[in-house]
């Protein structure tokens, strides 16, 4: 049988009323509660058996306060609190728990707990978890610059592409009026882009063609004071073509491994020795007609010199020694032999009537902004004391030289000096790491002060500005153990 206490309400359909009985008993004076101190609802709730809660005794009120009593709606766990610790020996990543604070103005003088916002106030500064520096650092490292953009295709690489490219829509491979817009704004990209690399507010950038790939520098990186372009791998027929406009270039392997020869007679590879036979045979033929011999020896015809020295030059094409160098103001030449070359887009296959890639590390009239793909992954590895984990992370796409630098520091950071990383570069480009040909000494303040403003960090602006020295090689490996680097090709 259930008891009808006034001013109770066990469904708790009147709380102002409960709110209210506690407010007169807040303000009331006395010592500690007593049955005979209690209000008269709650005398009579207590006769009938009703489970009900004391209340609480305020503080300098008469007697000394009890111990002040958890907030059950606090925290969803709804255990009781540990005691306190100090910040240093938490555990790292746990969050610290407020103290409770007091609130005078509430309406029965409970202690109530609030909840600050989440901080961790032990967050180590190089922690990849907990540092948001270092993860926007590493978000910044996989930015690149690229034109055209086209989600449904991949734009690099585009040497050997054709097979990955096969059975995608194209819809200017027979549109003559979509070719001709897609080439004139990819002219307008690539015209900004020399110009941005000649006011060196871009430190390089490349030009990806289904044949070649071409590597515009800024003057002062790669140890050389003026602009300069690579060209990788080049065909004699263009190699003719630049002849016939006008653009002087060299060609530093072949030049290189003349040198070698002459200078210290070592023996060199069979296509090197064709290429550079020419010279030798002409210096042959001279020093014959001063000893009065050239007579007695048949010298073969203009015709069969020419055959042969084509068959040379044919040899070498599509292979690193037919790597070509464009400097100075030939640089401007190129840009607008390149505009005009009606080779340099395909006409059949897959890649027809698609412009060139545009790759650069800063922004660009036309240009959208991609990120390189990152997968993690954590496997189990056997150690010697059992199993232990071990983390790798996977990084594809155009990896530019400034982000393979950028994300090797954010690891020597994050990772406490110690990491590993296993590279696979794109082979036609690996030719581009070749010494280039001495030139005028530059200064490196001078050189960091032009190029404060391309949009590379100044360690790594450092690295790029030096002379490169792996050849026709690339970077294979590199491990840092204890904060020490090594690397192989």
């Amino acid at each position: 049988m259930a008891l009808s206490v006034p001013g109770y309400s066990p469904s708790f359909k009147r709380p102002p009323e409960i709110l209210r009985l506690r407010r007169k008993r807040a303000r009331s004076h006395g010592a500690a509660a007593s049955p005979s101190s209690e209000p008269a609802p709650r005398r009579a709730a207590l006769a009938a058996g009703l489970p009900l809660r004391p209340f609480p005794v305020a503080a300098g009120r008469g007697g000394s306060a009890p111990a002040a009593r958890r907030n059950p709606f606090a925290r969803l766990d709804n255990w009781p609190r540990p005691a306190a610790e100090h910040p240093i020996t938490q555990p790292r990543g746990q969050r610290e728990v407020p103290a409770p604070l007091s609130d005078s103005n509430q309406a029965n003088d409970l202690l109530w707990e609030e909840m600050l916002p989440e901080r961790t106030v032990n967050e180590l500064p190089q922690d990849p978890k907990l540092s948001t520096e270092l993860r926007c650092a590493f978000q910044q490292s996989l930015v690149y610059w690229l034109h055209p953009a086209l989600s449904w295709l991949s734009l690099f690489p585009r040497i050997g592409a054709d097979r990955k490219m096969a059975g995608k829509t194209s819809l200017w491979s027979n549109d003559e009026t979509l070719q001709h817009v897609l080439m004139s704004d990819w002219s307008m990209s690539f015209t900004s882009l020399y110009n941005l690399l000649k006011s060196k507010l871009c430190p390089y950038f490349y030009v990806c063609t289904y044949q070649f790939t071409v590597l515009f520098r800024a003057a002062g990186l790669a140890g050389s004071d003026v602009i300069t372009a690579l060209i990788s791998p080049t065909t004699r027929g263009l190699r003719e073509a630049m002849k016939n406009e006008g653009i002087e270039f060299s060609l530093p392997l072949i030049e290189e491994n003349a040198h070698k020869k002459k200078a210290y007679g070592t023996s060199l590879g069979h296509g090197e020795e064709q290429a550079i036979s020419d010279e030798d045979e002409e210096e042959s033929f001279s020093w014959l007609e001063e000893m009065g011999v050239h007579d007695k020896i048949k010298k073969p015809d203009i015709l069969s010199i020419k055959l042969r020295k084509e068959k040379h030059e044919v040899q070498m094409d599509h292979r690193p020694e037919s790597v070509v160098l464009v400097k100075g103001t030939n640089t401007f030449t190129l840009l607008n032999f390149l505009i005009n070359c009606k080779s340099l887009v395909a006409t059949s296959g897959p890649q027809a009537g698609l412009p060139p890639t545009l790759l650069s590390p800063i922004a660009f009239r036309g240009a959208t902004m991609q990120m390189l793909k990152v997968r993690s992954v954590n496997v189990k590895t056997q150690a010697l004391s059992g199993y232990q984990d071990q983390f790798s992370l996977e990084i594809a796409g155009p990896v530019m030289p400034h982000a393979l630098h950028s994300i090797t520091r954010l690891l020597q950071s994050s990772q406490s000096g110690s990491f590993s990383v296993g590279l696979y570069p794109h082979e036609p480009t690996a030719v581009f790491n070749i010494c280039l040909p001495p030139g005028k000494v530059l200064d490196k303040e001078v050189v960091h002060k032009e190029l404060a403003n391309c949009g590379l960090h100044p360690k790594t602006l450092e690295q790029l500005s030096q002379i490169p020295l792996l050849g026709k090689s690339s970077l294979r490996h590199v491990e840092m153990n204890d904060y020490l680097c090594n690397w192989r090709s």
